[in-house]
């Protein structure tokens, strides 16, 4: 399996260019507007072409590059089930599966970041099993941190924070080993505490986050929701661009 991860420092955005390279079938994850020529040179060297998009949930932070990629490419789109856009897509279901050649997706509902979010568990065949390798989480799981729940229903936070709590308890129920990429690192708005390292593991964060030490949904809502860092810069224009989806909308 490809792997190629992108870093966007200008608002600490990590996005994912990965699949399969036997079957030629490329994807990316919360692909970043600013980065769409890097992503279609990226596949373009690695032979193979991009055949899907994956957001995790509609972003709040930056503009999505979906629309152009789709676009230029041709790739689906794919986005949780409840998304709320207007433009053509697949909507996944926690659980459903989607096949890249050898590269296995499943979609892992996880809301609370926003109420309607997954994280994607990625397997390779070619490593003679269908048992997940790593694990893009989005917003959900961070670095030394967790998503914050107020951007997408801010008079409702501690309900988002509540239900993050359990969709945490569903990712940590993934093998220690399993290799964790979020959708942000330090510097970022949308955690209080990242790490300035973009990868982890699940078994390390399950020994050191301490959000993750927190077993009561309350005592985890209330330390959740204290000190909470203003709202992303533009964040109602970004979000009506992104679920419009048109690539105007990007520059």
């Amino acid at each position: 399996m490809l792997l190629r991860p992108f870093l966007n420092e200008a608002g600490s955005c990590a996005s994912y260019l990965f699949g399969c390279a036997t079957h030629a079938k490329l994807a990316l994850v919360d692909p970043h507007a600013d980065l769409v020529d890097d992503y279609v040179a990226a596949a373009a060297a690695l032979g193979a072409p991009i055949v899907a998009v994956f957001e995790t949930h509609v972003q709040a932070d930056h503009v999505s590059g979906l629309p152009a990629l789709v676009e230029r490419t041709g790739a689906t789109a794919y986005l949780p089930a409840g998304a709320g856009v207007a433009f053509e897509h697949v909507a996944l279901e926690d659980g459903d599966v989607v096949e890249l050649g050898n590269t296995l997706v499943t979609a892992i509902a996880t809301p609370g970041h926003a109420p309607a979010h997954h994280a994607y568990a990625v397997a390779d065949r070619r490593r003679g099993t269908e048992e997940p390798w790593l694990v893009f989480t989005g917003d959900s799981l961070l670095i030394g941190d967790v998503g914050r729940p107020d951007l997408h229903v801010a008079d409702d936070a501690r309900g988002q924070a509540r239900l993050l709590h359990a969709s945490l308890g569903r990712l940590l129920e993934l093998p220690d080993h399993v290799v964790l990429y979020p959708s942000h690192y330090g510097g970022s708005v949308c955690g209080r505490g990242l790490s300035g390292n973009p990868v982890s593991s699940i078994g390390f964060e399950r020994a050191h986050n301490p959000l993750l030490a927190l077993a009561d949904p309350d005592a985890f809502a209330d330390a959740l929701v204290a000190e909470m860092p203003p709202p992303p810069a533009e964040q109602e224009r970004i979000v009506a661009a992104n679920r419009s989806g048109k690539v105007a909308a990007a520059a």
